[in-house]
């Protein structure tokens, strides 16, 4: 009797699992997933740390629902660029186009090249390198 329990229970699990799997698919958040595959959160960790080929599996289903949502996102953001919507057309100048891009101007004045450190200047170049006179006389 131990032995159909078992075997039913485990045919549950793998329904269970691949409906779980085909949710992340479509949803990569794990606890909207297991809610709507109605599983605990904590079923879906014991499993993937139990179970080698789940967690395998389910690493590939959250990356297949990421790529879904990111096809989904960037045709929403191209039907608000069809739209003038400015920005959407702002994001994807700047995360498209390198002229657009983020950037970063550094600015610096430099002294005259031949002015000599001071003593004390001298004397934290020299402890920072490690130089001591002891080095020098050697």
């Amino acid at each position: 009797m131990k032995k159909k329990n078992n075997k039913s229970i485990d045919d549950r699990q793998v329904k269970d699992k691949k409906k779980l799997l085909e949710h992340l698919k479509k949803t990569p958040i794990v606890l909207v997933a297991c809610d709507r595959a109605t599983i605990g959160h904590t079923t879906y960790y014991r499993w993937r740390k139990e179970d080698e080929q789940f967690r395998v599996d389910a690493d590939e289903a959250l990356s297949q629902g990421e790529s879904f949502i990111s096809d989904l996102s960037e045709s929403q953001l191209i039907a608000l660029i069809k739209e003038r919507n400015f920005p959407a057309i702002h994001l994807w100048l700047r995360t498209h186009h390198p002229k657009y891009g983020n950037k970063i101007e550094v600015m610096a004045r430099i002294k005259d090249e031949n002015t000599a450190l001071t003593p004390e200047q001298e004397r934290l170049v020299e402890e920072a390198l490690g130089i001591t006179e002891e080095q020098d006389h050697e």
